[in-house]
Formats: structure tokens, sequence, C-alpha cells
């Protein structure tokens, strides 16, 4: 799986402007889908399966989008000022390069400030190469990503926007191996989740499922000096998610994932995530409400151009979506 998830994060695709991506995303898919649709939204919508007497209509989300900068501010010299798109901490800025969707390239610079002061969005700015307003290739409103190369350390792999593209890696190969269901089953690749869940939101209110769960990224609490504790690690197998800051996943969800992984023999963890949520809460919350969950990938350095997660882990996820989507599904 390392090739497509190279393309899908080398890839732009800032919330909102996720067009690029989406047409990765749609050829890597081919064939393997019963039917496919674009939503109003621009979420991308896989169904396979027709629902049997023994099964439901499930929804399965995976996000698109990765954090960016929107351009707020030209200067009459040509550097450029910026806001957020999504969580972006200053520290992980500095001297980064980015890529807009024209395809025009800059550097992250800062202005000077005090020693031992943190950095803020506000003291830094863009730097395209232009020497003038006029001759700047970039204007308010423009979006950009971050740009760095994918790097594959064997079991481990580094690249920007492994949230939540690797997860929309597993989501497509899910896809793939998915032989036969009971189950009419929508893959969602949706839209504008890091800015508040909004293409699964929409999504899910369009397909009404009776189930469902999310694909994303969770923090991984096994680097040096961790804080707050939190008991996830790279290569420990994907995370079953018992809780993040935006819902609770339904018990009896949890439970049968966990007797899936267990009746397979693949390895999983247990998820607490204290800051942070998924698309799990738009599925949960649609319409009269619906059982969700979530399935996790554990990552290092999350929201940083460099985000690292461990290739077992991504095939294991693989592995029990298979299994979970392969058979009737029975919540006690």
């Amino acid at each position: 799986m390392k090739s497509l998830i190279k393309q899908l994060v080398e890839t732009p695709g800032p919330s909102g402007f996720e067009y690029e991506i989406r047409d990765v995303i749609r050829e890597a898919i081919g064939d393997a889908a019963d039917e496919l649709r674009v939503d109003a939204l621009g979420s991308l919508i896989a169904k396979k399966g027709v629902k049997t007497e023994q099964g439901l209509r499930v929804m399965i989300s995976a996000h698109i989008d990765e954090i960016g900068l929107m351009v707020t501010h030209v200067d009459d010299r040509g550097f450029l000022r910026f806001t957020n798109i999504g969580g972006i901490n200053p520290l992980t800025c500095y001297g980064g390069r980015v890529l807009f969707m024209d395809g025009t390239r800059g550097v992250i610079g800062m202005d000077s400030i005090e020693s031992g002061k943190t950095p803020k969005l506000t003291d830094l700015f863009i730097d395209v190469g232009a020497t003038s307003k006029e001759d700047c290739p970039v204007k308010v409103g423009d979006v950009c990503g971050f740009e760095r190369p994918f790097i594959d350390l064997g079991k481990r792999m580094v690249a920007k926007s492994m949230d939540d593209r690797v997860a929309a890696a597993v989501a497509i190969e899910v896809l793939r191996r998915l032989e036969s269901t009971p189950h009419e089953v929508h893959f969602v690749f949706s839209t504008q989740e890091e800015v508040g869940l909004r293409g699964a939101t929409t999504a899910a209110y369009g397909i009404d499922p009776d189930l469902g769960f999310a694909i994303d990224v969770t923090r991984s609490g096994d680097t040096p000096r961790f804080s707050p504790k939190m008991a996830t690690a790279l290569g420990d197998g994907p995370a079953i998610k018992v809780r993040d800051s935006s819902f609770i996943a339904d018990p009896r969800l949890v439970d049968w994932m966990i007797k899936a992984a267990e009746e397979a023999g693949l390895p999983y963890q247990l998820e607490v995530l204290e800051a942070g949520g998924t698309d799990g809460r738009a599925i949960q919350l649609t319409r009269g409400g619906v059982p969700a969950g979530c399935v996790s990938i554990a990552c290092r350095y999350i929201h940083s151009p460099s985000e690292m997660v461990d290739s077992d882990d991504v095939e294991n996820a693989v592995q029990l979506l298979v299994k979970l989507l392969s058979e009737p599904i029975v919540l006690k």
C-alpha cells in the first residue's frame, strides 16, 4: 500500500479545496465500487454491496482534506500574511515549504520576536520569491498546504497529511478486498473535516445509515515524556476508539470490533483521546441518531509536516475492516 499512500499524501487538498485529491482517489478506486458519486460538499461516496435481510446500511468515513493556510494580505514587497485552515501550530511552520493549489511554491518566514517567546501565526509570513505586490503570483484567498515528500523508513512511514490520507488508503484497500458483504456499504471520502466535520455531516444525512464509523488517525503515546499519558503506540495494532472529545463510541460497536479482532487473531489497542474529534461524531448525530464508532491509526507528530505511522497498523486495520464488513452485524 505504500505507493498508494505516497500518492495520496503528496497530493494537495486543504479543507474546501479537495478537488485534486478527490480525483486521485476516484481513479484509485476504479471499478472496485458498484456506484460512485460526489455530493454537494464535494465528498466522494463509493457504494458497495446490496443490503440483505441480515444486512445494514453502513457508512464508513475517511476525510480527505488536510490542514493548510489561506492568504489574508499581500504587502508591497510581495510577502504574504495568512490565517490557518484547521489546527496549525506555529512552531511547526517556520522554515517550512508550502504548495499552493496553482503550483506556486513558497517558504514560511518569521518576524523577529522577543527571545523565549512562542511565535504566533501573526508573526509568520510566506515568501514566494516575489519582489513586489504586482509580480506576486498569489492573491488574497489563495490556499496552500505544507510540501514535504513521503519518506519510507521500513516499518514506519512519514509524510504530511497522513491525517487523514492514510485512512483514505485503508478505505480504498478495503473496497478492493471486500469480495462479498451482506451490507450496503457507503465509503465516504469526506471533505472539510479539519474545519468542523462538515462533509461527513451532510453525507451522513443523505445516506441515512443504520450504523457507521470513521477511520482516522489518533495520537500515539509512545514518545519520550509524552504527556498526558495515552495508551496507544505505533505497531500495537489498529486502535478501537472508546472516546474522544467529540463523541463517545457506542459500547456495542466497541465490543463487536474487539470480538472481531480477537477472532481474526489481529492485534488491537483501545483508544481514549482527550483532545480531538472525528467524523464519528457527525455520523452519530445525524437525523434521529446512529450507532457509531471509529477505527484509528496511531500517529506521531499529528498536525505537523512530518506525521509518522506504522505500516503493520495500516495493514491490520484493513484486515479488521474487511472482516467487520464481510459478516452480519449483531450488536448486543
